[in-house]
């Protein structure tokens, strides 16, 4: 009985024991799972790959995989990765450096990251290095938007960008060389820069043959390997009129002929005067000639030996007085001839002026119009080189052009038909 008794306990302790064990056993498990974080266990940091192969990486983590998704960002083109089982595939077609979407030896940083369905805040985030080369050298090319010849006229602006073909590696630099030293131009350094450059006027000398100057213009673009490209574009600079300079030249010729005439209008209005009261002198002179004239007869007429003898002087009085009436009063023939032919002349310097005036912001008669009218008011100077022009002038130009244009004025001096 006793020995049972002992069987029995020493049953019920084994079966504690074993229990305890057990339970300790499953605790323990469930407490190292607990602990475990996700990660990835077969992360490479760096991808290097040739053109025209292909990349497929699964990639693993410490969990199970039907629990959580896979993801990527900042990715380049053609980079792919299954979302469920985590397979990294990638090929890398040479279409996608041709067109530029991808470079060689250029490193692309990919975000890569796998989290929990069930609880977000279970995730990883990491990233890796992804280059690609080529065995095959393909040189780059410099490329700018105009090409050939280039025909451009002094002060005209030359303008064009050079872009670039990037090869096997692309081109990291550009120098530019002229055959001709020419100044004040924008420097191209790298791809996708603009020239600038504005021949001046005076770029092309008076000794070039045709009166154009050829320049070329050379840029040379390396990449880092120092492969090298050259494009060369052809400027064929024409001799072309200072417009700006032109248009001074034009303009003061305009103010010397007004200044001009406002002289004439001057000189005319005081010979115009003068005209006025040699007329009034003439007529008030023909009156004491005529009645000096009758008195001489009127005395011939009396009787006696005295009035005989005043009769005989006085006619010959009366007939002496009209020569000293021209000396006294001059014929206003010559001078109103002179103010006929400042009139005319200022009517045609006006007309020239008008007739000759500028058209658009940039005449291309402009210099052949500036030497029209430096040969009339040359040639209005030598037809008045005997007419005395007054320089002092106390009267504005409104003053002067109201008397030259007064209604009377101008019929006095209109032309009349035969």
């Amino acid at each position: 009985m006793r020995a049972r008794l002992n069987l029995l306990v020493s049953c019920i302790l084994a079966t504690y024991v074993s229990t305890a064990q057990v339970t300790d056993s499953v605790n323990v498990t469930l407490k190292t799972d607990a602990d475990s974080a996700l990660r990835i266990t077969n992360l490479n940091p760096y991808f290097s790959i040739h053109v025209d192969s292909m990349l497929s990486y699964q990639l693993s983590i410490n969990k199970e995989d039907s629990r959580y998704y896979w993801y990527i960002k900042n990715s380049p083109a053609g980079l792919k990765i299954n979302k469920d089982n985590g397979l990294l595939t990638f090929k890398a077609e040479k279409s996608y450096f041709m067109s530029g979407k991808l470079k060689y030896d250029q490193e692309y940083s990919v975000k890569l990251g796998v989290q929990s369905l069930v609880d977000p805040t279970e995730k990883v985030d990491t990233g890796f290095i992804l280059t690609f080369y080529n065995t095959d050298i393909v040189l780059p090319r410099v490329k700018p938007t105009v090409a050939g010849t280039l025909t451009v006229e002094e002060g005209q602006p030359v303008l064009f960008n050079v872009l670039c073909e990037n090869g096997t590696f692309a081109i990291e630099t550009i120098l530019f060389t002229s055959s001709t030293p020419i100044s004040n131009y924008t420097l191209v350094k790298k791809c996708d820069d603009e020239f600038s450059w504005t021949p001046p006027y005076d770029f092309v000398k008076e000794t070039d043959p045709g009166k154009e100057k050829i320049v070329n213009l050379s840029f040379i673009g390396s990449s880092k390997f120092n492969s090298k490209d050259t494009a060369v574009v052809k400027l064929v600079v024409k001799d072309a009129l200072n417009y700006p300079l032109a248009k001074q030249e034009y303009e003061n010729v305009v103010t010397n002929i007004k200044s001009y005439i406002l002289r004439l209008k001057y000189t005319f209005l005081q010979i115009d005067k003068r005209l006025k009261k040699t007329k009034t002198a003439r007529a008030t002179f023909d009156l004491t000639s005529a009645t000096s004239a009758l008195t001489g007869t009127i005395l011939s007429t009396t009787g006696g030996e005295s009035s005989k003898t005043a009769g005989k002087i006085l006619p010959s009085v009366g007939v002496a007085l009209v020569p000293v009436k021209e000396a006294t009063s001059p014929n206003k023939t010559v001078e109103q001839n002179q103010a006929s032919l400042i009139r005319s002349s200022i009517k045609r310097l006006e007309y020239m002026i008008f007739d000759y005036s500028l058209v658009g912001e940039k005449d291309p008669g402009i210099a052949n119009k500036t030497n029209k009218l430096k040969d009339e008011l040359k040639q209005s100077q030598m037809q008045l080189i005997d007419v005395p022009v007054d320089i002092t002038n106390n009267m504005t130009e409104e003053e002067l052009n109201n008397y030259f244009n007064n209604p009377k004025v101008t019929k006095k001096y209109r032309l009349k038909g035969k």
